[in-house]
């Protein structure tokens, strides 16, 4: 590394260290994912979303994950204004693209599963099985975080003329029970995305306040305007910013240049640095954020020949 670069890399990083001394509204750096519950049912083999063994196992696994402190939204509530409600034998697609498209709050984690329930007749009982199967879904990225399933130990026995209705009466009765218990189990899962509170922070030998922890996002950085200079100079900036994990560059051209940035840092702090980055390269310009991506624009001025 020559000279001039390493003067960079030392500007950078106190451009960083100004940025990280600065709180959002009195809170650490290092936020909880919001969390959105989410059911899939387009299997027909699968409970529907208008069941109420359905949402019967939905509260229960909100209330427990709520319990656990993690912040639970209800998917109704967050997305009444702009989607059509009530919708069953929903897609993957569909569900993937309300989960990105929810922007106020923003979330961070989608809880996708589905319910089971099988009949298996006998000449003098009808076997019912249930089991729920799921993932766990970055929003902005699309990364799998882990899959999970639960199931009763053995199956219920019920009339030997027992119909679908009588199926799903027979799985509601341990409905509740399912859903505590996929709680607990997602509850592990997700405590690993959490970043430590503060007294754990410290004892873990920590910073208190640091976001080095916690799930990491993923966001597309467009710089717009920019020459290969300018571009090789920020480079050095965005892999300095607190709670960086990684970027791949998407596109380049002469005067643009898009990247791939995961980071432990939540989406204000980032906002923060790409602004004060701006500011301390001498660049005029405008940072602007939607969704999960940046856009840096350089406003040229006319040269004088």
């Amino acid at each position: 590394m020559n000279g001039t670069h390493r003067i960079y890399g030392i500007l950078a990083a106190g451009c960083i260290g100004i940025a990280g001394l600065m709180p959002v509204n009195g809170a650490i750096a290092g936020e909880q994912p919001n969390i959105l519950i989410m059911g899939e049912d387009a299997d027909q083999d699968t409970v529907p979303r208008n069941s109420r063994v359905f949402k019967r196992v939905l509260d229960a696994l909100s209330n427990e994950l709520n319990d656990e402190g993690f912040n639970v939204y209800d998917e109704t509530a967050v997305s009444l204004d702009d989607f059509a409600q009530g919708r069953t034998r929903r897609t993957d697609a569909e569900i993937i693209d309300i989960a990105r498209s929810i922007e106020r709050p923003p979330m961070d984690v989608a809880v996708i599963f589905a319910i089971y329930a099988s009949g298996k007749k006998l000449s003098y009982t009808t076997k019912i099985k249930t089991r729920i199967t799921g993932r766990l879904l970055n929003v902005r990225s699309g990364k799998r975080l882990g899959n999970f399933e639960v199931e009763l130990p053995k199956p219920d026995n019920a009339p030997v003329k027992c119909q679908r209705e009588c199926i799903l009466e027979t799985v509601g009765k341990n409905a509740r029970v399912l859903g505590m218990d996929l709680g607990v189990v997602l509850a592990k899962k997700l405590d690993w995305l959490s970043p430590a509170g503060s007294d754990d922070a410290i004892k873990s030998g920590g910073k208190k306040g640091g976001d080095d922890a916690g799930l990491a996002a993923a966001y597309s950085l467009v710089f717009t305007g920019f020459d290969p200079d300018d571009i090789t100079t920020i480079e050095e900036y965005i892999v300095a910013f607190q709670g960086y994990e990684h970027h791949r560059p998407i596109s380049s051209s002469t005067r643009n240049a898009e990247y791939w940035y995961e980071t432990n840092s939540n989406s204000a702090r980032l906002n923060r640095n790409l602004r004060l980055m701006m500011d301390h390269l001498g660049f005029d310009g405008r940072v602007s954020f939607k969704g999960s991506s940046f856009k840096i624009e350089k406003i040229k001025k006319r040269k004088k020949r």
